[in-house]
């Protein structure tokens, strides 16, 4: 749903065992870790949102169409319509985002050498002057292909299927009711402002919900990385919960609400600007 690289590699420490606090990542993270894995996101993160905003878009126009053949017609919401487009949306998500973010979370893992001492692992990095397990995007793509197979690009598919279906519904849905409960009813469709504002809660929301499955699919993905310790979803959640307890689920919630609300903000302004540039309409129209 998004992912600015220095708050994400945050995100991942928060995610991992053995850290406990937003502080304790800064003060062990050079410069440049905050930047580590940014460019197979950078390089992928426009195609990804294009696709899922496109297939969001189109499949709920499908479905107003296919319900009414005259859509204007009708209500300019259908809460079905937009639940069952957001449930498509997040299913191709996960086909398209799963490799980019497996490969973006491995290479981030290399940023914490001061991890392995906590995890008590034996790690295939056991120092800062060794060879580090990924030399970038490109050879941990194929690395994980020799070792994993093409199976192994979808580690953690299955906690991100339910982390983004429901992620996307709690992003795309009050996006659309709230730019429309912002917007008077006299203008033809939401201003910037409005788009901004609604945007922005949307992400909050989004991200806030989705904080535990999140957890649990950053945790499968890294898993490997070091040592395998967790078998599926079921298992990870149960290892995660009998250490940890219940409070592991909500790690790094903060940083997510936080940084969901700009970047969605910036997202779904820009979506509905360039919609409103390619249509040449004078005002920014709704999804």
């Amino acid at each position: 749903i998004g992912h600015p690289t220095r708050c994400s590699v945050l995100r991942r420490l928060l995610l991992a065992p053995g850290v406990s606090s937003p502080l304790e990542c800064v003060l062990c993270l050079r410069v440049f870790g905050f930047f580590k894995g940014m460019s197979f996101p950078l390089a992928s993160i426009a195609v990804y949102n294009s696709v899922v905003f496109g297939v969001f878009s189109n499949t709920q126009r499908f479905l107003s169409h296919h319900r009414c053949q005259e859509p204007e017609a009708g209500p300019p919401h259908v809460l079905s319509d937009l639940l069952l487009a957001s449930m498509v949306a997040g299913v191709v998500s996960v086909g398209l985002g799963a490799p980019v973010d497996l490969i973006k979370i491995r290479l981030q893992m290399q940023t914490q050498p001061f991890q392995e001492a906590n995890l008590g692992l034996k790690p295939r990095v056991a120092a800062l002057g060794e060879q580090p397990a990924y030399q970038g995007p490109v050879h941990c793509f194929a690395t994980i292909v020799r070792t994993e197979g093409l199976a192994g690009l979808y580690r953690g598919a299955s906690a991100m299927l339910l982390r983004d279906v429901p992620g996307y519904c709690l992003y795309f849905i009050p996006y659309v009711f709230l730019s429309d409960w912002i917007t008077p009813e006299a203008c033809a469709g939401p201003s910037p402002c409005a788009v901004w504002l609604a945007g922005g809660m949307a992400g909050a929301i989004s991200w806030g919900t989705a904080t535990p499955m999140d957890v649990m699919k950053s945790r499968l993905q890294a898993d490997g990385v070091y040592v395998n310790k967790y078998r599926g979803v079921l298992d990870c959640i149960s290892q995660s919960y009998q250490k940890e307890g219940l409070k592991v689920f909500f790690r790094g919630i903060t940083v997510n609400a936080v940084r969901g609300f700009p970047m969605s903000a910036a997202m779904f302004l820009g979506y509905e600007l360039s919609l409103q540039a390619i249509r040449g309409d004078h005002v920014v129209t709704s999804s």
